[in-house]
């Protein structure tokens, strides 16, 4: 068995803007692995919030002991980016493996297409406005907030995108002060629901105030042992591959959140078809889905991802699984 990592760039079709920062660019590592016969590959995106480089995300793949398979991986690696990336090509290596897709591996149910939302980079409410108008086709809108002008730019989107349902995510960017002060107005708004609306860390305060609408734990929700700390602040968990550390945990992640009454999101990175492809997996049924990664880059991988009327479908085994 041998597995490689390289990095992979792809250019944005306009600059996305959180309250963090600006970016043109996503800078992700693709893994393969090859046991001689057959070759498996994944995608991963290191995120500086969790401290992961491109760098050391590399090291920690490079310094795996082989052979490895996805049992023996979670041992291996912690969650996150790197596991993320062996653990899908390791997937993707046992379906082409076994000549069966991977969702027949995982005992699932053939997926199908799932309603995704499209996000709008943060901007002037004028901009943010004509943006929304630009995608007002489409049926669910998430907005980057987390700024001291954030009813400004809402009320902008809303006028931009009348029909459209809308999610908002403040990025650790809110107090609960902040959250309940502008909780009646969302609802007025539309807005279905909130992503962490407070620092991970410091969001104890949710299990204190009235919550209105659904609030979804981000950065406060990575694996199964992150649940815990998460009773009685939120009511849905965003899963993200590039959080659990792949799709073997993320499956998890999503039947003991469910068990437990939590309603899921599934979520990503700024990465290209291949990072999705097992995302969509996962989404199957979720309250939301938010895999609009490949929407938002000039450029993607051969036999990407195909979006329509119907949301994100599955990946063919050309490109995953």
């Amino acid at each position: 068995m041998k597995i490689t990592v390289s990095p992979d760039t792809f250019a944005l079709a306009e600059v996305f803007t959180i309250s963090r920062g600006s970016r043109t660019h996503a800078h992700v590592l693709t893994v393969r692995i090859q046991d001689g016969e057959h070759e498996g590959w994944g995608e991963c995106v290191p995120y500086a919030r969790y401290g992961e480089t491109l760098e050391n995300v590399t090291a920690l793949i490079e310094g795996l002991k082989t052979p490895v398979d996805r049992n023996s991986l979670q041992e291996m690696l912690p969650a996150g980016a790197a596991r993320n990336a062996v653990d899908c090509a390791l997937w993707d290596l046992d379906a082409k493996r076994s000549g069966k897709r991977a969702w027949e591996l995982a005992g699932l149910d053939a997926p199908k297409p799932e309603i995704t939302a499209f996000t709008l980079s943060l901007a002037s409410p004028e901009e943010m406005k004509l943006s929304a108008a630009k995608h007002a086709f489409r049926p669910l809108l998430k907005i980057k907030l987390g700024t001291p002008d954030d009813m400004v730019r809402l009320e902008a989107v809303r006028a931009g995108a009348p029909k459209s349902r809308i999610i908002v995510d403040a990025n650790e960017g809110w107090s609960a002060e902040v959250y309940s002060e502008l909780a009646p107005h969302l609802i007025r708004l539309g807005v279905e629901l909130v992503e962490q609306p407070m620092p991970a860390g410091e969001d104890d305060m949710l299990a204190e105030i009235a919550r209105p609408l659904p609030v979804c734990a981000d950065e406060s929700a990575h694996d199964c042992a992150s649940l815990a700390s998460l009773k009685g602040k939120y009511d849905v968990v965003n899963i993200k591959l590039d959080k659990t550390g792949g799709l073997t945990e993320a499956l998890k992640l999503k039947k003991q959140a469910i068990t437990e009454g939590y309603r899921v999101m599934v979520g990503c990175m700024v990465g290209s078809s291949l990072a999705m492809a097992p995302a969509v997996l996962v989404a199957q049924g979720a309250m939301i889905t938010d895999l609009d990664g490949p929407l938002l880059l000039s450029q993607d991988r051969e036999n990407a991802l195909f979006y329509d009327d119907s949301g994100v479908h599955p990946s063919t085994a050309a490109l995953w699984g």
